[in-house]
């Protein structure tokens, strides 16, 4: 009986504590997600790997953050850039600038304009606004039938890229 009370109390035990905080980092700090679209692109590649950490406050949240977030729409969860915070006016001109609020913004991580444009959107409290880097193949915001995202739907925002190692580092 005691080899296995020494059983339960060296291995058992130390490997129900190490799954319980597994799971618990995982639901509340950080988890990562594979990305299975090139929308994202040059930021995000076809199949890189994220660590992304939980968004417990969405006041933190601010225009260009990467964010995943869950689409009721196409019932996925998404990983794409923050373009409209709550009550923001989001325009798209014609020529693909964007306009938040009347302001130019300075898009250095388009490197695919395109896609559609000519549009004006005001965000709904409680709600944000989406759209890839690779404006030319990103099915975002643009294209939903309801273009917003509540914010109970956040998830987290993408911190790092940990996978390929030849890639790794912060994202921007």
């Amino acid at each position: 009986m005691d080899i296995i009370k020494k059983i339960f109390k060296d291995w058992i035990l130390p490997i129900i504590a190490a799954i319980i905080i597994a799971f618990i980092i995982n639901k509340l700090i950080f988890f990562n997600v594979s990305v299975p679209t090139g929308s994202m692109l040059p930021t995000i590649n076809l199949g890189d790997k994220i660590l992304v950490t939980r968004v417990h406050n969405k006041d933190n949240l601010k225009h260009g953050d990467v964010v995943v977030f869950h689409s009721n729409e196409l019932n996925e969860d998404l990983i794409k850039r923050l373009i409209g915070l709550p009550s923001d006016e989001v325009e798209i001109r014609d020529d693909g600038s964007l306009y938040i609020n009347k302001k130019k913004i300075d898009e250095s991580y388009v490197k695919n304009p395109g896609g559609k444009a000519g549009m004006k959107f005001t965000v709904p409290e409680d709600s944000y606004f989406f759209m890839g880097d690779n404006r030319i193949n990103s099915l975002d915001a643009r294209y939903w039938a309801n273009p917003f995202i509540s914010e109970k739907d956040i998830m987290g925002k993408a911190r790092i890229i940990i996978s390929p190692f030849s890639r790794f580092g912060k994202l921007k």
